[in-house]
């Protein structure tokens, strides 16, 4: 599974972060990127949940 981020979506709410701090990383301003792109299967419910935490749908997960 991989975790992927539309960079222009993200408005820097954070709440991608609060649910998978060891996938995504914030910026100094609050906005997103993904720094695990490939997700370890113990952590695929959490990339999930991040996913359907940002509220401008800008993370998805594939495969």
């Amino acid at each position: 599974m991989k975790l992927l981020l539309d960079a222009t979506l993200c408005n820097g709410y954070g709440l991608c972060q609060e649910n998978t701090p060891e996938l995504v990383e914030l910026d100094e301003w609050g906005y997103a990127t993904v720094v695990v792109r490939d997700v370890p299967p113990a952590a695929e419910h959490r990339a999930r949940a991040c996913v359907e935490s940002c509220p401008n749908s800008a993370l998805r997960v594939e495969g």
